[in-house]
């Protein structure tokens, strides 16, 4: 799901919920600026979606209206089928590097990035031969040190699959200086440039 839609309907699910939210909420809330959490509510103002009333002492109530219902629905219905359509296309390419991991006799490995698609990943692995550890948080704001230290408590790896949806290509060339490249497997769906090796 675009992200417009995502901030439509996280404001429309507050709303519903607290007809008296300010805008300041809103804006916090959802993790924006006060002026776009301004810019959204007024233009699901102006499509119908939510009708505003005045209240004491300067306030407004903001209240959904039917079409405003329907259309909080409907983005509930596309975000579902979206993050069910993330899952499958995880999944599948999960398997694919387990996959690998499996010819390859590669039996330990570490599941590098947090979030969804690190659990994605944890749970992929279930169906093969392999015996994945972490998550191994590989965020940029961490020290390659640290990353160094995490990866060498997990004791010996044969490969890491990158499951880090933040900023893979940065984690993958942290990863490269830490472990063999070849044996980092970055989950196609992050699109990671992976440098062909040299021939000699």
């Amino acid at each position: 799901m675009e992200k417009e839609g995502r901030l439509t309907l996280d404001m429309l699910k507050l709303i519903q919920t607290d007809a008296h939210v300010t805008q300041r909420r809103l804006a916090n809330e959802l993790g924006i600026a006060l002026g776009l959490a301004n810019s959204y509510l007024r233009r699901c103002i102006r499509k119908g979606y939510v009708k505003v009333t005045s209240a004491p002492t300067n306030r407004y109530a903001y209240y959904l209206t039917p079409t405003g219902l329907a259309e909080k629905s409907a983005l509930v219905a596309r975000y579902l089928s979206y993050s069910f359509q993330f899952f499958r296309d995880a999944k599948g390419q999960c398997e694919s590097v387990f996959r690998v991991c499996e010819a390859r006799g590669w039996r330990r490995v570490a599941v590098c990035g947090t979030g969804d698609l690190a659990e994605i990943t944890v749970l992929a692995a279930r169906d093969f031969d392999v015996d994945t550890v972490g998550p191994v948080d590989v965020a940029a704001e961490r020290d390659t040190d640290a990353i160094a230290a995490d990866l060498a408590s997990k004791g010996r790896l044969d490969a890491v699959v990158l499951a880090d949806l933040s900023n893979p290509q940065a984690a993958f060339e942290r990863l490269g200086g830490l472990i063999a490249p070849e044996r980092i497997l970055p989950l196609p769906m992050l699109d990671v440039h992976v440098a062909e090796k040299a021939e000699s």
